[in-house]
């Protein structure tokens, strides 16, 4: 998004990517339909964002949005021939749900831009960062890059070895999740060598570890938890309340529901060593309807065939219960009844950050000015995941990419422009900048 904003401006820019062909994490974002951002109104969209140092990065992002918000992320998708339409649950689709045609599109026109004035973008693929060198000079002998602040931008290529030097550029690093498609954090230490403030990389819409019995990891592993309720009370006082799906797994839970509380789960555990949710498993019954219910005579029933019957409970809800509370609190109708709509399950850990769907922590915005420039590198530009914010899925993640890719390629402009207002060295014809 950053090159086509600069594109658009008549800019030269060249993208460098580690991978062997563009916007793969892109792709994998939909696999199962590309969630493009979402149709509530720009108030409650900019309250999803939360920041990991709190330090004015809640404006920073809102700020983004007002620039580029849900709206003006489908009618960029409408500019290139993708219509989209509001799903059940408020999000945003392409009509054919799939990433593939969108990308398509979107990389043409940026090799054979059709707007007046605009310059195409040059793609340098298996380019991946290594660093900045300290030698000057315009390439460098085939070989490992000397990874040093400041000097030139170096690459690591299958030919060897190349240093470019931009007249600005834009970091879209990504951070720690889904390493496999490039987005390792093998940045930070980098930029925290040039003076960077960088939060360390944490998993967000993440799974957790409970530690199951075999019986449960085996049995129940894979399988949905449909209709509950999951609540949860940070040591703070912050407060979760959300109904949803969510889903066991050999190791403990993840799925929608628990994504949407993972930032407050992954804090307090990282405080306390463990956080507790509860879950309702009758979230459509009033606690006497539930009490009555299991409190009725079973005659010779076992108590899983009981509650089968009076409740409508599943093998996947038994387990659970026979997992989280006493076999006295089963015996007890008042404490079983309890347990139904307030199961206790105590998280242990996170998922690696490697396996979260993104990830919180990077570039703290103390670091950046609102055009996202490094206070200590001016010139280089960062945006997306590789900054210290995070948010739900739902298309929030996405969209505020794409916006800050919009923010930063604006700061890049205003750069060079006041780069030749002070008299720095004029531009090439036809390169007027790099990224």
């Amino acid at each position: 998004m950053a090159a086509e904003v600069l594109s658009r401006a008549g800019v030269a820019v060249d993208v460098f990517d580690a991978m062997p062909s563009a916007g793969r994490k892109f792709l994998l974002a939909g696999k199962g339909g590309l969630n493009l951002t979402h149709s509530e109104p720009l108030a409650p969209f900019t309250g999803r964002f939360r920041q990991g140092d709190g330090v004015g990065a809640a404006d920073a992002v809102a700020s983004w949005l007002r620039d580029f918000g849900p709206e003006a992320v489908r009618g960029w998708a409408a500019g290139l021939g993708v219509q989209t339409f509001v799903g059940s649950s408020g999000r945003v689709f392409p009509t054919e749900m799939k990433a593939a045609p969108l990308l398509r599109a979107w990389l043409l026109r940026l090799r054979q831009p059709d707007a007046p004035g605009a310059a195409p973008v040059r793609f340098h693929m298996r380019h991946r960062w290594a660093g900045w060198a300290a030698d000057t000079s315009d390439s460098i002998a085939a070989g490992a890059c000397p990874a040093s602040a400041g000097g030139v931008f170096c690459f690591e290529t299958p030919a060897g070895a190349v240093a470019v030097r931009p007249r600005a550029a834009v970091l879209a690093l990504g951070g720690g999740s889904w390493p496999r498609l490039g987005s390792d954090g093998a940045w930070a230490p980098w930029l925290a060598q040039a003076g960077a403030e960088v939060a360390p990389l944490v998993p967000a819409n993440c799974g957790f570890d409970v530690g199951w019995s075999a019986h449960l990891a085996e049995r129940f592993a894979g399988v949905p938890l449909k209709n509950v309720v999951l609540s949860f009370v940070d040591g703070q006082g912050r407060r979760f309340e959300r109904r949803g799906e969510c889903v066991l797994t050999a190791t403990g839970m993840e799925g929608s529901l628990v994504y949407a509380a993972s930032s407050l789960l992954r804090d307090e555990i990282a405080a306390h060593g463990h956080a507790t949710l509860h879950l309702n498993l009758q979230p459509d019954r009033t606690r006497a309807q539930v009490l009555a219910a299991v409190a009725h005579p079973r005659g010779s029933r076992s108590l899983s065939s009981h509650l089968k019957s009076r409740l409508g409970l599943q093998a996947v809800h038994l387990a659970l219960l026979h997992e989280c509370i006493d076999s006295e609190a089963l015996r007890d109708p008042l404490r079983l009844a309890a347990a139904l709509q307030t199961l206790p399950v105590t998280l242990r850990a996170p998922r690696p950050v490697a396996q979260a769907i993104s990830s919180g922590g990077g570039v703290r915005f103390a670091s950046l000015t609102d055009d996202l420039q490094l206070r200590g590198m001016p010139g280089v530009f960062c945006a997306g995941e590789m900054l210290d914010w995070e948010a739900p899925t739902g298309g929030y993640l996405l969209t505020a990419c794409l916006a800050s890719g919009v923010r930063a390629a604006q700061g890049v402009l205003r750069h060079l422009r006041g780069g030749e207002q002070a008299g720095g060295p004029s531009m090439p014809p036809g390169h007027a900048g790099g990224l």
